[in-house]
Parts: structure tokens; C-alpha cells; sequence
């Protein structure tokens, strides 16, 4: 059957991710409505799909011929289509804002949780083609996990920011979404934090934690380093693609992985080196979108990705905790 979906905010992702999955997954998905609070980009789109451009997303998410809502866009309606979507029952599939507070987030997984629709967050780093492949490796090849290094450089673009959006800590998004990577990778939950950032202005441009996941018999213990960091000036336009670290490093019982996301791997052990080049796989963007459809057509629902997505806040909120007073931070009642 097909899935009846509107969209709201048409991202920096959509011609590169959502727009090339939703032509290839039309068997899937029927594109009927699109609001973003550019309308000229809502026209194309619609007219490109053959939607109705709306001038709401309450508009959108109360229209009786959508059974899912796409939020492809960070802006400063924060978490309103969300909780508009949950009033209206409808499914939500979701892209924008992921800086938000502990205290907040269990409020709007509550709501979420009692509207009884199914939620998918988007998490691009768990359904690359390369960290499919690495969890084959772990269970088969490469073994235990003992130690993960990510460690990501971003580029803030210092210019004023674009009309109908908000300002954010520029490194919040890639921290969640690499706590949850290594979250995803290891298989387990953390047991404690420890932080430390490098701020000359605020909000920080560099912060870098460690986190220590328990053994779990026959598993080893775990340390998973994650650093990211926007020290390198706009100015320096080549300083920031210039032999950048891998996007994860991984240290096994009996190898050692490198990812270049989203489709490059490389892997040794005792036979020598094995190179990975996984373009032909499936793309993210229909990784991802194939998976939401499975979980609102499913009749068990899955709220694992719910609980994903507060558990990775949770633990950056512990980290900074942790920077401020020094202290190496318990997970288990941030996490529970």
C-alpha cells in the first residue's frame, strides 16, 4: 500500500537525500502536501510531485488524505509540527531540531508516547552503507568492539543566519548523532562520562568526551572517544577538508575498522588490509525512509527510536555537565 505523507520544511538534505528517495520509493510513498516557509520552494516541489502547496503545517497535518507527516527542516517552529502532528494522530518522520533539553524532550516523548503514532527519528550515520557493513564485520570477522575514536571538524559559516531559522550550538547536532552512532555500533548503553571542552567564544568550538560502556560477558569493556570541533576560522576555506581523521575508528578483538562515510571501509587483521567501496548499496536516504515505512505500516509499534533519540540528549547533557565541574558523570539515572 501506499503511504499518504506531507512535508514540512524542505531541508539542506532534500535535493541530496530525501528528494532523490522519495522518486525512487513512489511504489511507497504519495507525496499530497508540502509547506515550507520559503513558498517558492513549495511550489516546486509540489509541482515536481504533484502536491498541493499549503501556507500552514497545521494546515498540512489536519488534511484527511495524510496518514504521515516528513519534518525535512530545522526552523524556528521547533517542536510545533510535531506536537500539531500527534494532535492530528498522524505519523511523524523526523529531520529538524535535535537541540533541545533533557527536561523538554521527556515532556514531547510523553506526548508522543501517549498519541500512540508511530516516530522515526533521522539518524543518516546508523543506516550508511559503511556502518551496515562494519555491525556484519563485528559479528563476524572483526569481533568485539574495545575502543571507537570519532572525531568530527565542521565549518560555521559566520555570516548572519538564514531567514527562519534559529541559532543553535553549531556542534549540538553532530554530537548527538555521533553519540548515537557509537551507541548504535557498540550495542549497549554508556555508563559514565567524562568531558572537556575549548570555548573563545560561546557557545563552545570544541568539545570532546569519552565515554565508558561496561563489559557485558563475552563482551569487553568499551571506551568510545567523540570530539567535534569549528576552530578552524571561515577564512581558512581549505584548512577544513585537509586530510580529514576518519569519521570512526574502530579497535576490535581481532581487527581494525576506518569509515569514511556514508559508503567507504576499511578494515585489517591478520590477513592484511581489506577495502570496502559500497556505492552500489542502497543510498541513506532510502535506507531511511524504507525503514520508516516499515514502522508505521508494522502492527507492532516500535518506540526504541524515541527513546534513542532522548538517551543521546541525555548523555550530551551529562558531557557538558561533566566539563563544567570537572567530574567524570553516572548514566544510569539520565539514561533510565
Amino acid at each position: 500500500m501506499k503511504l499518504r505523507i506531507g512535508l514540512i520544511g524542505l531541508g539542506d538534505a532534500w535535493q541530496t537525500r530525501h528528494r532523490p528517495a522519495l522518486q525512487m520509493l513512489q511504489d511507497r510513498f504519495d507525496v499530497r502536501a508540502i509547506f515550507s516557509t520559503v513558498s517558492k520552494l513549495a511550489e516546486n516541489a509540489a509541482a515536481e510531485f504533484q502536491a498541493d502547496p499549503v501556507d500552514g503545517y497545521q494546515t498540512l497535518v489536519s488534511r484527511c488524505d495524510i496518514d504521515a507527516v516528513l519534518v525535512l527542516q530545522r526552523s524556528w517552529l521547533g517542536w510545533l509540527p510535531m506536537l500539531a502532528a500527534c494532535d492530528a494522530g498522524k505519523a511523524i518522520y523526523w529531520a529538524g531540531d535535535l537541540d533541545f533539553d533533557p527536561v523538554e524532550a521527556s515532556r514531547i516523548r510523553d506526548v508522543i508516547d501517549r498519541s500512540g503514532v508511530a516516530f522515526m527519528t533521522e539518524f543518516p550515520k546508523r543506516f550508511a552503507p559503511a556502518t551496515l557493513r562494519l555491525k556484519e564485520l563485528i559479528a563476524t570477522h572483526l569481533g568485539p568492539p574495545r575502543l571507537v575514536f570519532c572525531h568530527r571538524r565542521v565549518q560555521v559559516d559566520p555570516a548572519a543566519p538564514k531567514p527562519n531559522t534559529v541559532v543553535t550550538n553549531p556542534l549540538q547536532e553532530e554530537l548527538i548523532e555521533l553519540i548515537d552512532w557509537c551507541r548504535y555500533v557498540v550495542g549497549r548503553e554508556p555508563q559514565s562520562v567524562v568531558s572537556t571542552g575549548l570555548s573563545h567564544t560561546s557557545p563552545a568550538d570544541y568539545e570532546c568526551m569519552s565515554l565508558q560502556f561496561a563489559g557485558a560477558d563475552p563482551k569487553p569493556p568499551v571506551t568510545a572517544q567523540i570530539s567535534c570541533g569549528s576552530y578552524i576560522r571561515s577564512a581558512w576555506h581549505e584548512a577544513v577538508s585537509f586530510r580529514p581523521p576518519s569519521a570512526m575508528q574502530i579497535c576490535c578483538e581481532r581487527g581494525v575498522a576506518f569509515i569514511d562515510l556514508p559508503s567507504t571501509l576499511v578494515w585489517f587483521d591478520d590477513a592484511g588490509r581489506h577495502l570496502e567501496s559500497l556505492e552500489t548499496e542502497l543510498p541513506v536516504g532510502q535506507q531511511l525512509l524504507t525503514q520508516f515505512y516499515r514502522s508505521v505500516t508494522s502492527l507492532v509499534r516500535n518506540m526504541s527510536d524515541l527513546d534513542d533519540v532522548y538517551c543521546a540528549g541525555s548523555i550530551l547533557a551529562a558531557a557538558r555537565e561533566s566539563c563544567r565541574s570537572g567530574q567524570r558523570m553516572d548514566l544510569k539515572m539520565q539514561i533510565s
